[in-house]
């Protein structure tokens, strides 16, 4: 197991990285001009799906550098509070090659979820192993405020 060590480099890029919200896999140095198309959430979409599969999905939606900040809003519970933060970051370059890589899930009841992930900057493990949670509301499962709001303290 290799275990990193976080460098001021990385903080950095981790702190820009979580202002700007959008986070998922990137190639090293590399540009993608590949759409990746995001639909909005509805009720149905994930009630459709396996819990963990929506779960899955929300989270890495939410943390990719591809998702406008509307459809990032949305994902998140009680987003409407963290919409200046999000938008005004939206269009960080390191943001933009920044994700998450959600790692496991486990249904902790009907309306929560745990949820283990790590955030990959430019292809390398920035920040590895994290805890968060997902909520499900109205039918919409999404990043719960704590959890977010925990990774944007790392960066203080």
């Amino acid at each position: 197991m290799r275990i990193l060590t976080r460098t001021w480099t990385g903080r950095a890029a981790l702190a820009a990285c979580l202002l700007s919200v959008p986070l998922v896999v990137a190639a090293c140095g590399s540009k993608s001009t590949a759409a990746v198309v995001t639909p909005s959430p509805t009720p149905s979409a994930s009630t459709s799906v396996s819990p963990t599969a929506a779960i899955t999905s929300a989270w890495q939606t939410f943390f990719s550098g591809a998702t406008p900040a509307a459809t990032k809003i949305t994902l998140l519970q009680n987003g409407q509070q963290f919409a200046t933060v999000i938008q005004a970051q939206a269009g960080s370059p390191l943001a933009k090659a920044t994700q998450a890589k959600v790692t496991a899930v486990t249904v902790t009841s009907p309306t929560t979820a745990d949820v283990t992930y790590s955030i990959v900057q430019g292809g390398q493990v920035a920040l590895p192993n994290q805890k968060g949670q997902a909520v499900l509301v109205s039918g919409v499962w999404k990043v719960s405020a704590p959890s977010f709001q925990a990774l944007l303290k790392l960066e203080q």
